[in-house]
């Protein structure tokens, strides 16, 4: 039986009340569980130690604790994990497990963390437990539970996609033991030997953590520098900064609470060591003590963080940056160079020097400091931003107030010359391709903030100066048309009618001025090219004049200005004497306007103009043939600066020369000009010769896009959609339009020339002897007449002028054009002749003169319209006894090619000197009449 006794309770609630138990019962609830990924998050905050102690707490915690991934962390701040070697670690031993056991599906398994017996669990293996290295996390104050002796578990993925790796639980006993008695110099390179395998970075921290906290905890609780563990183990300060820059490196892996002050106190340490190294350096510094204390304490601070600082000293103490005014003065370029202007010179001297003095101190870096400093490209740094750009800037500052022309040639110089100052610069060892690349990168640094506002004032440099160039041109017209009409008019009696005055005045139209006398603008033919290559390169103008001249002599234009300061000494023809009355008045100034109608445009301005173009052209190119940064915005700003040399050229002098030039030729009158040249219409050969300066621009502006665009890549001559391309081809098609609608008017210049020379020049005995008021000799004279030989000397003059001058289908159009204008001008001079059977003979030597020099144009189409003027002159050489005859040719539309109709031979026979005799019989012959009916 039981020995429990039944217990008398007392005070207890009354047995009637049913609630009474469930009023005395008391509600004992479990300690609640933190979820684990608030655990994880509280272990970031524990120091290592505290780590250790919570691993042990339970089988659950430890895995937490030992998980790989928050060791991996650590190892990463301090800069000493290798994803990638641990990566390549881990495949290895992967391959070679999957060939020593053969289960490559288990370890597929294993790697996903999917079991291979269809279940929930880790994968597990039976393997011996591993006798790993002893750290201090694997340090206990007890064993581990023995239950999990010769247990392995595998742990699934890591947070951070790492494939899973196996972590073994090793138990280790005293923790200390092998790290106190580790070499302190061993100590020196612990953050060196760190390997990057998966599954050990536990392991690997803890081999670090062993050397190192001591020392760091020392660092961080010591109240004196001098007195640290640090500086009591090392003598050595090579050895002291090594193992300050593992404190510092180790203090990163430190999260626990209060890692900012702790963090500071290794700084601050670092820092008061830093400083009395650099004091040393410095010291070193002042007795040129190289191979010395210099480059020990170098190498110290260089261990110590990476050796800035002595870089900075170096530099600081450098006589390029300490003495940097005996380099050059960046004003002396402005001041003595000539006036407006930028001395190259100058700033070639200073470029030169400080060349020199970097490659000097290049080698005493080289000597000094280690290569991992990279001293060369910090030094390079230092002078290119207190030396060079303080140069630079101060330059073009000062030039950009003081003149616009010498800030332009200042940009593009001194860019230029510090690319040929950085080859000869010599790089630092072991600095390779980076040093180059750091001086492209400081010159760009330094012209950079200039470089727009340059491109900018280059395009309106050019812009202004081409205005300029041409307004004073056209100024310089002006007054001297109105000098000239002075001159020509001052003699003449004011007090003529004053009405009769003013309708002559509205006759007479601006005298331009020509300024070329010399030049060989009349040679249309052979040596073009060369001239305008020679014109463009800048070479001897008066060379190409009278080698020109000697080709092809024209007589000398009277030249009224001048010449402008690209001409060479060339002679002027002195002005006449004014006339006396106003006719003759009108007449001098009529004959001034037509012969220097070719200085409407010139070439000398043109000359100017394209030699601006190409100096802003060559300053900005700089910039794009070196594939600068600045590249594509330089070759931008070319192409607009040749656009607006051609915008303004074609535009503003040859198109608005062209348009006067052809309103000259409009107003010509041949009745007005006294002395009639016997080959040539002066107007017409002037207009010419003004033709073939556009030609010779036009050439010049063809060489300068090839040698100046093309060849320098520019632009390119095959994109239709290019700047340059479109307003080139703009350019060609104005001056074009501009030459056929001269030549227009010139043709009919030149028929009106044709028409005055047959109305005043041909004699009414030429074709009717019989009309003569004494009796002609017997012999007569069967070759053309004296104006059949003059229109053709006219008419073969002006046509050979063009050749070479103009495109061959332009000259064949002119040509043709002129032989079909000079075929209907001898039409109407014969129908205002009376012509004998007599004469009949002169007018075929004349026809025949004018067939043989049509021959000469090579035109078929244009031959038959004279070889039916040549059967055409074959009706008057019959007799007026054959009417019959004459009236059959008249008649024969076949004879004449289909040129002359049946009605239009009609009118010329009526032209015969007998037709009053004859016309009866040839018109009963071809129309019947008088006929009648039997």
């Amino acid at each position: 039986m039981s020995n429990f006794k039944k217990v008398t309770v007392t005070g207890g609630p009354s047995r009637q009340d049913v609630l009474a138990p469930l009023r005395m019962t008391q509600i004992v609830g479990s300690k609640p569980v933190l979820p684990a990924e608030i655990l994880s998050t509280i272990l970031d905050y524990v120091t290592v130690s505290d780590l250790i102690h919570f691993a042990q707490v339970s089988r659950r915690m430890k895995e937490m604790v030992y998980d790989d991934t928050r060791w991996i962390l650590r190892l990463r701040l301090m800069g000493c994990w290798n994803e990638a070697e641990a990566r390549k670690r881990a495949e290895a031993s992967w391959r070679k497990r999957a060939g020593s056991h053969g289960l490559p599906h288990e370890e597929e398994a294993e790697r996903t963390g999917i079991g291979v017996n269809d279940n929930n669990d880790l994968v597990s293996r039976s393997r011996k437990p591993q006798n790993g290295s002893q750290t201090m996390f694997d340090a206990a104050r007890g064993q581990i539970d023995a239950g999990v002796n010769g247990l392995q578990q595998s742990v699934a993925g890591s947070p951070d996609g790492l494939d899973a790796v196996p972590v073994s639980f090793n138990t280790t006993t005293n923790h200390s033991s092998s790290y106190k008695s580790q070499d302190p110099l061993v100590r020196l390179d612990i953050l060196s030997q760190v390997r990057s395998i998966r599954g050990q970075a536990r392991q690997e921290y803890g081999k670090i953590h062993g050397s190192l906290n001591l020392y760091y905890y020392d660092a961080i609780t010591c109240k004196d520098h001098t007195t640290a563990m640090i500086f009591r183990i090392y003598r050595d300060p090579n050895h002291q900064a090594r193992m300050l820059a593992n404190l510092a490196r180790f203090a990163h892996s430190d999260l626990a609470q209060g890692w900012q002050q702790r963090k500071e106190k290794i700084q601050e340490l670092s820092e008061a060591f830093e400083t009395a190294v650099a004091r040393e350096f410095e010291q070193a510094l002042e007795t040129a003590d190289v191979d010395g204390k210099q480059r020990r304490y170098a190498q110290v601070l260089a261990a110590l963080n990476g050796g800035q600082k002595g870089v900075e000293i170096f530099t600081s103490n450098s006589p390029i940056v300490a003495r940097k005014h005996e380099l050059g003065d960046p004003l002396d370029c402005l001041r003595l160079g000539s006036p407006g202007h930028f001395s190259a010179q100058e700033s070639q001297r200073f470029f030169a020097r400080l060349a020199e003095g970097f490659n000097e101190q290049i080698a005493l870096i080289d000597r000094i400091f280690p290569a991992s400093t990279k001293a060369a490209v910090t030094f390079l740094e230092r002078i290119g931003k207190e030396v060079f750009s303080d140069y630079i800037s101060t330059l073009l500052d000062e030039a950009h107030q003081t003149s616009l022309e010498s800030y332009l040639e200042a940009v593009s110089c001194t860019y230029h010359q510090s690319l040929y100052m950085a080859k000869e610069l010599r790089p630092s060892k072991d600095t390779g391709d980076e040093f180059y690349e750091s001086v492209d990168r400081i010159i760009a640094c330094a012209i950079e903030p200039h470089i727009d506002l340059y491109l900018n004032e280059e395009y309106s440099f050019f812009k202004r100066k081409s205005e300029d160039e041409v307004g004073a041109w056209e100024r310089q017209l002006s007054e001297q048309d109105a000098s000239m009409q002075s001159l020509y008019m001052s003699n003449v009696n004011r007090q003529a009618d004053k009405r009769d005055f003013l309708t002559s005045f509205k006759k007479v139209v601006m005298m331009p001025v020509n300024v070329l006398p010399t030049f060989p603008l009349s040679s249309p033919f052979g040596g073009k090219s060369a001239t305008a290559k020679a014109l463009v390169n800048g070479e001897n103008l008066q060379k190409t004049s009278q080698a020109s001249s000697q080709m092809f002599a024209r007589p000398a234009t009277p030249s009224m200005i001048k010449s402008t300061s690209l001409s060479t000494n060339q002679s002027t023809t002195p002005l006449p004497e004014p006339p006396t009355t106003e006719l003759a008045a009108k007449a001098a100034i009529m004959s001034s306007r037509l012969e220097g109608i070719r200085s409407l445009f010139s070439i000398e301005v043109a000359l100017n103009l394209v030699h601006t173009a190409k100096s802003g052209i060559e300053r900005a190119a700089v910039f794009y043939r070196t594939q600068s940064q600045f590249g594509e915005d330089a070759r931008n700003q070319c192409q607009q600066i040749f656009v607006l040399l051609l915008q303004i050229l074609g535009n503003r002098h040859i198109r608005a020369g062209f348009d006067q030039a052809v309103d000259h030729l409009a107003k010509y009158n041949p009745k007005e000009i006294q002395n009639h040249g016997h080959t040539e219409v002066r107007p017409l050969v002037t207009f010419l010769e003004l033709v073939n300066v556009g030609d010779l621009i036009q050439q010049m502006l063809d060489v300068f896009y090839e040698q100046e665009m093309v060849a320098s890549r520019l632009t390119d001559r095959n994109d239709f959609i290019d700047p340059a391309v479109k307003e080139k081809k703009k350019f060609e098609q104005m001056l074009d339009e501009r030459v056929a609608a001269g030549l227009n008017k010139g043709i009919e210049v030149l028929m009106a020339e044709v028409e005055f020379v047959c109305a005043t020049t041909q004699k009414a005995e030429d074709f009717n002897p019989d009309a003569a008021a004494t009796k002609m000799a017997d012999v007569m004279d069967i070759g053309p007449s004296e104006t059949a030989r003059n229109i053709v000397d006219i008419v073969s003059s002006h046509t050979k002028m063009l050749v070479g001058s103009t495109e061959k289908n332009l000259l064949d159009v002119f040509n043709q054009e002129v032989g079909l204008r000079t075929f209907t001008a001898l039409c109407k001079h014969l129908k205002r002749q009376r012509i004998s059977v007599a004469g009949s003979i002169k007018l075929i030597s004349d026809m025949n003169h004018y067939f043989t020099y049509i021959e000469t144009l090579k035109n078929q189409n244009l031959l038959e319209y004279f070889i039916a003027l040549r059967e055409l002159a074959q009706i008057y050489l019959v007799d007026a006894s054959d009417a019959k005859e004459l009236a059959t040719i008249i008649a024969d539309g076949d004879r004449f090619h289909g040129i002359f109709r049946a009605e239009e031979v009609y009118e010329f026979a009526e032209r015969r000197a007998d037709w009053y005799q004859i016309r009866p019989k040839v018109e009963r012959a071809m129309y019947g009449i008088g006929c009648g009916v039997m």
